[in-house]
């Protein structure tokens, strides 16, 4: 484990109110939204979990967890939460050395959380028909220094997918039904679909084409989420609760019987 920030880390720093900001070690001197003018190269040398104090402000220094990296995502289009995100992960059962297909890259911020699962011998994918939100997530993947595990390409999933035997296929998209063929096809058996979906209509346009084909396990979840709020007069339910983002749909590819 790093003791000491080193040149060419990408680091995250945290004010008293957590508010975190991704900072790239090899940059140039830059202007940041909440921090102020600030050179990276002047942190070499520092040791994490310390605070150190930039400008007026009081900062912790760490190395940028995967959650570190999702909250910093700059967003243009609608994003997948950590928490939906955390849930794809485990019920698509993906791992490192993986190859996973995404359709709808958004802002990139479920690639990045699938880049850090397949990571490192693995590949994420991306297809996605507006190249403006490609270039868009890139931002956000590179300064997450995650763009060496995700291929980018200007496609739509319901007319091709050119790769065969895919671990796993995520598909945030506004018509996920019109791409379940080409999903089996280029699924391996026994690997996984995930469809996002905000509204229940899609979710059942979907369902009724996964029992078309040959997919067991097809299941549909909603996350909500509530914090509690713990101090030393009690705890309490925050009144801020993480509500309805999308349904996940899950299926699982095996051969006719």
């Amino acid at each position: 484990m790093k003791k000491y920030v080193e040149k060419n880390d990408l680091i995250v720093l945290i004010d008293s109110n957590f508010k975190k900001y991704i900072v790239d070690i090899t940059s140039k001197t830059d202007k940041i939204k909440g921090v102020g003018v600030l050179d990276p190269i002047s942190l070499i040398g520092k040791e994490f979990g310390k605070q150190i104090e930039i400008g007026n402000k009081q900062f912790w220094i760490l190395l940028p967890s995967v959650q570190d990296k999702l909250q910093n995502v700059h967003r243009r289009a609608q994003i997948i939460l950590s928490r939906d995100a955390a849930h794809i992960i485990i019920n698509c059962s993906i791992e490192s050395g993986q190859y996973v297909l995404e359709a709808g890259i958004g802002s990139g911020s479920l690639t990045i959380a699938l880049a850090s699962a397949v990571a490192p011998g693995g590949k994420i994918i991306s297809y996605d028909v507006r190249n403006d939100f490609i270039e868009y997530a890139l931002k956000n993947i590179k300064k997450a220094s995650l763009e060496q595990y995700v291929i980018t390409k200007l496609k739509d999933i319901t007319k091709e997918i050119e790769e065969k035997d895919l671990d796993a296929i995520i598909l945030d998209i506004p018509n996920p039904w019109e791409a379940i063929e080409n999903a089996w096809n280029a699924l391996k058996i026994g690997g996984y679909l995930c469809s996002y979906s905000p509204l229940i209509s899609q979710v059942e346009k979907t369902v009724k084409e996964l029992r078309k084909h040959n997919f067991i396990e097809i299941k549909t979840f909603e996350n909500i989420q509530r914090e509690l709020v713990v101090s030393s007069h009690g705890t309490r339910p925050s009144f801020d609760m993480l509500g309805h983002t999308g349904y996940l749909t899950f299926a699982r590819k095996i051969l006719q019987s």
